[in-house]
């Protein structure tokens, strides 16, 4: 049997490490918002023959100036324009240059983001995930409530919020990184990443929980805390680990072979899932014993 709990120290101090990074980062370089967050206008052009190069197209409309410009190749001969500006005399000006240009294309359409929708919608964004989270910790609060020795259900609850708020902060600060050095933007389709690995996350902290119930519940009271979270994590741990491999498989295979348009969506989930599982095993379940640990010591 591997004693996982006697790694606590390292995890705490690698988590630790690479949260505090994370948030330098958020706070430092924030995240690079898409149209979707900031406003704009999304412009999708169809070419008949060969769609031409993000290099010549930024050439082609660098007179304009446009702020936040991103150009994305989509399928049928298709490219996707986004851009801060509202305004439709722009708007008209950059489909007349490359029309102009490239006379065979065709505008097939062209979607305005009004900035004040957009700040609601980012308000909203951050709103559903607080009471997500703060749902979740409610939920295994109470599924736990028939638990409590030697430790409280609501620490429960606890511990899986805190291995959440680690798994979404190390995401986030990755798309910090990825925003200020390769101009990755994050949108709508991120957030929904996030709702995804709450939820993965705390159904991989859930099993490990729930051995640990069972294990307390069948073991003497005799038996030290700490051993029997040991034992449950080392009963659930290859259970826990294959079922992350198989997801990630399919998002490596999503993330390489997907398309532009959900390649952003996948890197999200691969990083929070990855550290999803590692936060199950090595955070969630330690917090449990680092919390028993020190009511016990305070007692003596």
């Amino acid at each position: 049997m591997i004693n996982i709990i006697s790694k606590t120290k390292y995890a705490y101090i690698f988590s630790g490490i690479l949260t505090i990074l994370c948030v330098l980062s958020l706070a430092v370089w924030g995240l690079k918002y898409d149209i979707d967050f900031t406003g704009g206008t999304r412009m999708v052009i169809k070419f008949a023959n060969e769609v031409p190069s993000k290099d010549q197209t930024v050439e082609l409309l660098k007179d304009f100036n446009l702020s936040g410009l991103t150009l994305q190749n989509s399928e049928n001969n298709s490219l996707i324009l986004r851009y801060a500006s509202e305004d439709d005399k722009t708007n008209i000006d950059v489909w007349q240059a490359i029309n102009a240009k490239y006379a065979d294309a065709t505008q097939a359409s062209v979607d305005f983001f009004n900035s004040s929708i957009s700040g609601e919608l980012k308000s909203k964004s951050i709103s559903a995930l607080v009471l997500a989270i703060l749902a979740i910790m409610a939920y295994i609060a109470w599924a736990f409530r028939k638990v409590s020795r030697p430790v409280e259900s609501w620490k429960y609850g606890a511990g899986a919020v805190i291995a959440l708020a680690h798994d979404i902060i190390i995401t986030t600060g990755v798309f910090s990184v990825l925003g200020h050095f390769y101009g990755v933007e994050v949108g709508i389709s991120f957030i929904a990443a996030l709702l995804t690995i709450l939820g993965f996350s705390v159904h991989d902290t859930i099993v490990v929980y729930d051995r640990t119930r069972e294990n307390l519940l069948r073991s003497s009271a005799k038996v030290p805390f700490p051993e029997v979270v040991n034992q449950s994590l080392n009963e659930t741990l290859v259970r826990s680990i294959n079922t992350s491999l198989t997801v990630i498989i399919t998002l490596l295979a999503i993330y390489f072979f997907g398309g532009a348009a959900i390649k952003y969506f996948a890197l999200a989930l691969l990083v929070g899932i990855g550290f999803g599982t590692y936060s199950s095993i090595f955070i969630a379940t330690a917090l449990l014993v680092t919390s028993y640990e020190l009511t016990i010591k305070y007692k003596k």
